[in-house]
């Protein structure tokens, strides 16, 4: 008899678990790639010429161009310009450029 009720204990926090573990997992996977998808979304749409961009293959170069098809023309060395969609740009470095790399020490 005491089995039988330790069993039918254990088995009314199970739905409690699980609602846990789904909020567990939305609050730590989907929502942050959520977030990072919408922000490179502005980013992209955002585009200017002068931006210095990365794309997704590594390549480092400036935007000359914006296009209304929705493709960018990237000067990635002097007189040399590729023209390439915008959703293959990873980031933009002309702020990372100019942020230092380590804060100064405080004494």
């Amino acid at each position: 008899m005491y089995l039988l009720q330790a069993a039918g204990a254990g088995s009314s926090f199970m739905p409690f678990f699980f609602v846990a573990m789904i909020l567990v997992f939305w609050l730590f996977f989907i929502r942050p790639q959520a977030k990072k998808q919408k922000q490179q979304k502005v980013f992209i749409d955002n585009l200017q010429k002068g931006d210095k961009v990365v794309t997704i293959a590594g390549i480092h170069g400036t935007v000359n161009k914006v296009n209304e098809d929705g493709t960018i023309n990237v000067e990635i060395s002097p007189g040399l310009s590729v023209k390439m969609e915008k959703s293959s740009v990873s980031m933009e470095m002309s702020n990372q450029l100019n942020k230092p790399a380590t804060e100064p020490a405080k004494k």
